[in-house]
C-alpha cells in the first residue's frame, strides 16, 4: 500500500503555469528597476508642455514593464488565455504613447528653433 500525498503538498492550481509566473516576476523586477532609475533622473525644463510630455513618456515606459508582467501573470492564472487579447491593445497603446512622447520631446520647443536652414 502506497502512502498518500503529504498534507503539505498541494497540487498546483488549475491553469497555473510556473514558467509564465517566473517571466512575470522577472518583468515586474525590471519594472521596479526602471521606476527607480527614472525617479532618480532629473529633467530640467522651463516648459509645462515638456514636463507633461516627459511624465507621460516615463509613465508609459515603466508601465510597459508592468503591463508585460501583468500579461504573463494573466497567461499563468487565466483558464482561457484567449480572453486576454484585449490586453494587447493596452500594451500597444502604451508603446504608442511612449513613441509619440519620445518624438515630441526630441523636437524640443518649437519657439526655440526658427526652422530648417536653407
Amino acid at each position: 500500500m502506497s502512502p498518500g500525498p503529504s498534507p503539505l503538498e498541494q497540487p498546483p492550481a488549475p491553469g497555473t503555469s510556473v514558467p509564465e509566473l517566473v517571466v512575470a516576476g522577472i518583468l515586474a523586477v525590471f519594472g521596479l528597476w526602471s521606476l527607480a532609475k527614472w525617479l532618480r533622473t532629473d529633467f530640467q525644463t522651463d516648459s509645462w508642455r515638456e514636463r507633461i510630455l516627459y511624465a507621460l513618456h516615463v509613465t508609459s515606459r515603466v508601465g510597459l514593464w508592468f503591463g508585460f508582467a501583468g500579461f504573463f501573470f494573466g497567461l499563468a492564472v487565466v483558464d482561457e488565455p484567449g480572453r486576454l487579447t484585449w490586453y494587447i491593445l493596452l500594451l500597444l497603446g502604451l508603446a504608442g504613447l511612449q513613441f509619440v512622447t519620445a518624438v515630441a520631446l526630441s523636437q524640443g520647443g518649437r519657439g526655440d528653433h526658427p526652422g530648417p536652414v536653407r
